[in-house]
């Protein structure tokens, strides 16, 4: 056990007096040096080797004074010599000696003078020998103590990791895999920490291999399982005569050695794979990240990314401090200068627990645990801050392992996630011994975390952690969508969904929400009526819940099915983070955007929200009066999925036609361009095919539309017998029955829903870069693909209703978004849309049908996660002034535009007052907007507002507007049949 930092100084002061007089190098190094270990307890002669022979750079042979491989090198000179050179001549042992046996520090003395280096900072320290006693904690590491800072994000959790994973290679390699490989490799894991943090001695696991292991590796796997034989037992319960190096090692318990493991085989490639984990400082990993980095060595692929779904602590922290973290923080600030007060605030500390229902390797368990402990600190230097010396520090440190509890549906993480919490106990630990100046370790394990393997959906939560007892519900349940689910998944969902209409559409994470919502008023059961159904738990005594969630469930349809079921049960939300880029520590980051949900029974006095200017960047808290299902500072609503629009008179929406064809009635440029050429006159069944994507980005498809064609005047086409046949066998080949039944009519597509008029066509997913999602006017000749929704029968009126500023807002507020994209759903935001009734005294803003659809329309390619460049102020606008144009029925003052440049009838001078109860209409100006003006969508600029039954009211603005809709035309090569109308241009 390591020396108190007390008594170390106590020596250190004693071992200056000593050797004050010392001078020689050769009559006195090697003395001075064991003197100098003993004043931190060192007496193993193991440890380091003296005149260590290594290869010198340059080839010749040397000697270094001593040597601890991977820890320390010391090079004495007698007193007066120069101690930089002595530094380069240590520097010159490096190339002989071994990698993974480097070390970290070297020293050089003179007798007078010491000088310490860290390779690792660069940092260097002198000091004279009668001060030795203010710079003993520059050998932590010597003494046993861990000085270095935890840092996630540091290159030693990769390294670690991998050469964990090369070792687990060569032992699976062998045949030794499962269960047992993965519990001797936890075992290992605990192994190589010890020896780096003090609960073995520095070295011991390391040098016992070395020293008691043949270098062929035959006997290694027969000797450790009797040092986990060892580890597991009892001082007093060994064997009388067992091995002294052996018998060193301390007895650990904890149940981590306690199961019996089939002896493991290895061979020298092995035992040098496990020699070189040796060399890791393990004081240096973090359990948090390292244990997700441990589990993916399991799986080659996704070691290639090792970490890809690995929570990162300040993400974490984004869940724990508003959750509880914040309000023990201000409290303590409250109480710390109050003796007794504060006294009561550590008992609370040690009441609190903390459940996981979904903890995979306890990254959320970690990082909470090591917080409290760190809170636990503070408490006590305040405790003690009047340089009172702690007589027995292990009663004083109440926080445990033993208040943290989860469930894991894979054996090895839940064991990892308990080594893991060993570990930060023992780091933490580490930091009061640092502290308080005497060394405290929980040697043996005598509390564990309870992490109960098992599938969370299916137990009850209950029987892990009564609620009653339970203070905080938290984690980061799995993200997998609704279409994405197993049938195992499905199927826990099914159970757990039972008596919530329209469960279906709820992405997997729902189901810990509505797991939580059970479990907080009193009950895990689906059953109401379930004779075990527990009695309800007091308000004031419901656990606060806080999860990571994928964004899907605040948006969309999910939002009504799953948010409607909680708010009956009473759950407020107490803060929440918007979307943000849920991001990680390791080399591959996964691009997932969540939300967090702090929520429970009982309502919160304040409630905040996070919002994210950028998805990236850093979150800005704000006060609510209220969050609501979407995440806004507004009251509980939300809309629910609807079939047809609020209004009966609003045109339906749909999707467009579905071909159901595995492509074999769609033509890409290539099979256009061969038909132009092979047999151009089965150009006329090739219409212009236009979805999202198409729309968005201005790329060119085509489909084989064969509505009301005669099956002879398909003969004379090989191409098109051709594709009819593919799509006839696709369909054959289904075990759908519905899509069996369309091989009767491989001519046609699957669902067929193209109109006869001119129709608006709204892409379903558009980038959430835009301030209005493009709109596109189509011709009946062009056909809608399912990936986009058609609006039939509408007119400008609802074109400028569905561009307006109010709508976009509305869709932003309840669509779906795919990532961060806008989804646009017809059930949710186009039925649920609050449309304006069209007074009396309107005039007509007139059919679509009117409106001539013969001019080219250019679109500059665009991606949807890209910046669009089809705003309005991006269209082509140097069309003809001598065409007509359309004006608004109430059309301003004439005169200059502030910022417009251009004196035109209809520009405003100044803005109007007046109330227009006439639809919105394409606007007037095709000049450029004004600087800094917004100018997207038909109607751009104007902000508009709903004024009861009376139509809109108008807010104008001081914005210019497009001079003219985009419209989609046929292209010129298009060779309608006899009695079809002809559009022009492309």
């Amino acid at each position: 056990m390591p020396l108190s930092w007390n008594e170390i100084k106590s020596r250190a002061l004693a071992f200056s007096r000593e050797w004050a007089d010392a001078a020689n190098e050769d009559a006195e190094g090697k003395p001075f040096l064991i003197a100098f270990f003993e004043v931190f307890g060192i007496t193993n002669k193991r440890v380091a080797s003296f005149e260590h022979a290594v290869k010198k750079h340059g080839g010749g042979r040397g000697f270094v004074d001593l040597f601890w491989p991977g820890i320390l090198l010391v090079e004495m000179k007698s007193r007066g010599k120069n101690l930089d050179r002595a530094f380069d001549q240590a520097m010159d042992y490096f190339p002989g000696i071994k990698e993974r046996e480097l070390p970290r520090h070297v020293l050089v003395c003179d007798f007078a003078r010491f000088s310490l280096t860290d390779l690792e900072t660069g940092q260097t320290v002198s000091f004279a020998l009668a001060d030795l006693h203010k710079h003993v904690r520059l050998f932590g590491a010597i003494a046993g103590y861990s000085t270095q800072v935890i840092q996630p994000q540091n290159p030693i959790n990769i390294k670690a990791a991998e050469a964990m994973g090369r070792l687990h290679d060569r032992m699976r390699a062998v045949g030794y895999q499962g269960r047992a490989l993965e519990i001797y490799l936890v075992r290992l894991l605990f192994c190589l920490f010890a020896e780096d943090t003090g609960i073995f001695e520095r070295g011991q696991f390391q040098a016992w291999i070395e020293e008691h292991t043949r270098e062929d590796g035959s006997d290694l796997g027969a000797l450790l399982g009797s040092l986990f034989h060892v580890l597991n037992t009892p001082p007093f319960e060994r064997l009388k005569n067992l091995e002294a190096d052996l018998a060193a090692f301390p007895y650990i318990n904890g149940r981590l050695f306690q199961d019996a493991l089939p002896p493991a085989g290895f061979d020298a490639p092995m035992r040098e794979a496990l020699l070189d984990l040796c060399a890791l400082d393990w004081s240096l990993i973090s359990p948090a990240i390292f244990g997700s980095l441990f589990q993916s060595i399991m799986d080659r692929e996704a070691r290639r990314n090792l970490g890809a779904h690995y929570t990162s602590e300040e993400n974490i922290l984004k869940l724990i401090r508003p959750l509880f973290l914040d309000e023990l923080r201000a409290e303590f600030e409250k109480v710390k200068k109050n003796k007794n007060r504060l006294f009561e605030f550590h008992k609370k500390l040690r009441t609190l627990t903390f459940f996981d229902p979904a903890c995979g390797c306890g990254n959320f368990l970690v990082i909470t645990y090591r917080e409290l402990r760190l809170l636990e600190l503070d408490v006590l230097r305040a405790s003690y801050n009047d340089g009172q010396q702690l007589l027995d520090i292990h009663q004083l440190v109440a926080v445990d392992v033993d208040q943290f509890y989860g469930i894991e549906i894979e054996e090895f993480p839940a064991q990892i996630a308990q080594v893991a919490l060993w570990l930060t106990d023992h780091q933490m630990n580490l930091k009061v011994s640092e502290e308080f100046g005497a060394y405290f370790a929980r040697i043996p394990l005598k509390h564990a975390a309870r992490i109960v393997h098992g599938n969370a959906l299916q137990l009850d939560w209950s029987a892990v952690l009564p609620p009653e007892v339970c203070s905080y519900l938290l984690g980061n349940p799995p993200f997998v969508g609704k279409k994405e689910q197993s049938p195992s998944q499905k199927l826990d969902m099914s159970d757990v969904m039972q008596r919530i209409a329209g469960a279906g559409v709820l992405d997997f994470v729902a189901a810990w929400y509505v797991k939580a919502a059970r479990y907080v008023v009193g009950s895990d059961s689906a059953d109401q009526n379930d004779p075990g159904r527990l009695k309800s738990v007091p308000q004031n005594q419901a656990p606060r819940c806080a999860f990571v969630s994928t964004n899907s469930i605040t948006q969309g349809e999910q939002v009504g099915v799953l948010w409607g079921w909680l708010l009956s049960k009473g759950i407020k939300i107490h803060f929440a983070h918007r979307t943000f880029s849920w991001n990680n520590e390791a080399r591959g980051k996964a691009a997932v955007h969540c939300v967090i949900i702090g929520f429970g029974r009982e309502d919160a006095a304040e409630k905040t929200l996070f919002e994210y200017e950028d998805i990236k960047g850093e979150a800005h808290a704000v006060r609510a009066a209220n969050i609501n299902p979407y995440l806004v500072d507004a009251p509980d609503a939300f809309a629910i999925k609807r079939s047809s629009p609020i209004q009966s008179s609003t045109p339906r929406i749909s999707y467009g036609s579905m071909p159901i064809d595995n492509g074999w009635l769609i033509l890409d440029a290539d099979d256009y361009a061969e038909v132009a050429k092979d047999e151009p006159a089965t150009l006329e069944f090739c219409r212009p095919y236009v979805g999202g994507e198409e729309f968005l980005n201005a790329s060119r498809r085509w489909c084989l539309w064969l509505v009301g064609v005669p099956p002879q005047a398909l003969r004379h086409s090989r191409f098109i017998s051709r594709r009819i046949e593919g799509c006839r066998d696709y369909r054959r080949s289904s075990t759908r029955p519905q899509t069996l039944e369309l091989s009767k009519t491989p001519a046609l597509f699957g669902e067929i829903r193209q109109p006869n008029t001119p129709y608006l066509l709204l892409p379903k997913v558009s980038s959430e870069n835009r301030d209005f999602m493009p709109i596109g006017l189509l011709d009946p000749q062009i056909i809608a693909s399912g990936s986009a929704l058609i609006v039939p029968g509408a007119d400008f009126f609802h074109l400028g209703v569905l561009q307006s500023t109010m709508h976009m807002a509305w869709m932003r507020a309840v669509c779906g978004r795919l990532e961060s994209r806008y989804q646009y759903s017809a059930s949710i935001v186009y039925n649920n849309f609050p449309w304006p009734d069209a007074a009396s005294g309107q005039v007509s803003a007139g059919n679509l049908t009117d409106r001539p659809t013969d001019r080219p329309t250019d679109r500059p390619t665009d991606r949807t996660t890209d910046r669009p460049t089809d705003r309005p102020t991006d269209r082509p606008t140097d069309r003809p002034t001598d065409r007509p144009t359309d004006r608004p029925t109430d059309r301003p003052t004439p005169g200059r535009h502030r910022g417009c440049g251009a004196r035109r009838a209809g520009c405003p001078r100044r803005p109007s007052r007046r109330v227009a109860r006439r639809p919105l209409r394409p606007a007037h100006h095709a000049g450029k907007p004004p600087q800094g003006a917004s100018t997207s969508g038909p109607g751009g600029g104007r902000r508009l507002r709903l004024q009861g039954r009376q139509g809109w009211q108008r807010r104008p603005v001081h914005r210019c507007l497009p001079r003219r809709l985009p419209v989609y035309t046929l292209p010129a090569t298009y060779q309608p049949s006899p009695g079809r109308r002809s559009p022009q241009g492309w």
